[in-house]
Formats: C-alpha cells, sequence, structure tokens
C-alpha cells in the first residue's frame, strides 16, 4: 500500500481515523513533515504496528472513509491480469526468439494509429549497428566482443559486408 499525507490536517486524519492513535498526531518526532522525514524509521514502525495486522479491505475502507490518498500496489500477476488492460485493448502480441509474446501499447494514444509492434530482437542483435552509428570503428568494436565487454548474436546482411 503506497500512502499521501499532503498536509496537517490530513496527517490528524491519519493518525485518528485510520491508524485510530489520534496522540501519534501530537508525538514531538511526529509534529512536521520535516520531522517525520527525519524520524522516518519510527514513523513506519508505528504504522506498520497498526496496519500490518489488519485486512487489506479494512485499511482501504479506512483511507476512504479519513480522505487520503493511496494506491495498491499490484504483483506482476495482478498488474498482468488487470481488467482495465483487457478493457482499454492494451496488450499485442508481438514475435520474438522465444516465440509469441504479450507486450503492452505505448502509453500514448493517437486516434486511428496503431502503434508499430515489431518483433522483440534478440540480446545483442544491434549492439554493433548502434555502436559503429555512435562513431565507434569496427575494429573497436570487434575487439570488444572478444573480450567479453559486448555482446553480439546476429549479423545483419549490413554489418556481413
Amino acid at each position: 500500500m503506497i500512502l499521501a499525507v499532503q498536509n496537517a490536517r490530513e496527517w490528524v486524519r491519519f493518525c485518528a481515523d485510520v491508524l485510530q492513535r489520534p496522540a501519534l498526531a501530537d508525538a514531538a518526532s511526529f509534529q512536521t513533515n520535516e520531522l517525520r522525514m527525519a524520524n522516518r524509521d519510527a514513523l513506519h514502525k508505528a504504522i506498520d504496528e497498526v496496519l500490518s495486522v489488519l485486512p487489506p479491505e479494512t485499511v482501504i475502507e479506512r483511507l476512504e472513509g479519513a480522505g487520503i490518498a493511496y494506491a495498491r500496489m499490484n504483483s506482476v500477476a495482478e498488474f498482468i491480469d488487470h481488467p482495465q488492460l483487457t478493457t482499454r485493448d492494451r496488450w499485442r502480441h508481438v514475435e520474438s526468439e522465444a516465440g509469441q509474446v504479450r507486450a503492452l501499447k505505448p502509453p500514448v494514444f493517437m486516434e486511428d494509429v496503431e502503434p508499430v509492434m515489431g518483433r522483440v530482437p534478440s540480446l545483442g542483435e544491434h549492439t554493433r549497428a548502434i555502436l559503429e552509428e555512435l562513431g565507434f570503428d569496427r575494429d573497436a568494436v570487434a575487439a570488444w566482443k572478444k573480450e567479453g565487454a559486448i555482446w553480439i548474436t546476429r549479423i545483419s546482411e549490413s554489418e556481413s559486408r
């Protein structure tokens, strides 16, 4: 859970309504935002003592009741299965060395424009071309590859010349 207590009024509500420890708002170590930041470890401990034993639904109910901004941290599985990604048609299938994989469309949406979602390059596939485009000569790139400093897995037609 990610919390955002943004001002003194919210801090008082957070302590009273969410933590149900109103005296914490007046504790010398936590009276101002600067003090809360300076005593962050103790503050986290005080918050964890209360919230870690509560079911997430109870914490959310208290936060919403107190008007405190929050966000839940999803697991990777929860993120992948999030209904908004499906509802908003955010997934595409692209080719890779391992076969077809799901990939998220870029976050910017432009009406009537479908983003280019090409094949996922292999590890090191474009290393030589990128380094040469940056001005490194072929001998230096070859030496780095021989030393194991860079990875080059595929030679494109232009590189084989």
